[in-house]
């Protein structure tokens, strides 16, 4: 390996949104994380919505309302005769 072009491999803190904190080893001295192995519904079988924008509120409110655009039938248009020949 060439000497000096590679970053300082250091002891490093993770965070994650849960609480959880942990060590290990990385180029960067603290690192933050969303969901680590103590809150993913893979590790603890339990499903979690991840909603950091708030997005699912916002999508529940939208569609509880009822008067979403795109979901509304355009009016029938009444029949038109048709002209006798």
């Amino acid at each position: 390996m060439k000497e000096g072009i590679h970053p300082k491999y250091q002891e490093t803190l993770v965070t994650c949104g849960c609480g959880n904190k942990f060590k290990t080893r990385s180029t960067k001295k603290e690192l933050r994380v969303d969901i680590c192995n103590a809150c993913h519904p893979f590790f603890t079988g339990k499903l979690k919505y991840v909603d950091t924008a708030g997005r699912i509120e916002k999508f529940q409110t939208k569609f509880a309302a009822g008067e979403y655009a795109s979901l509304k039938r355009p009016a029938k248009k009444a029949a038109k005769p048709t002209p006798a020949t």
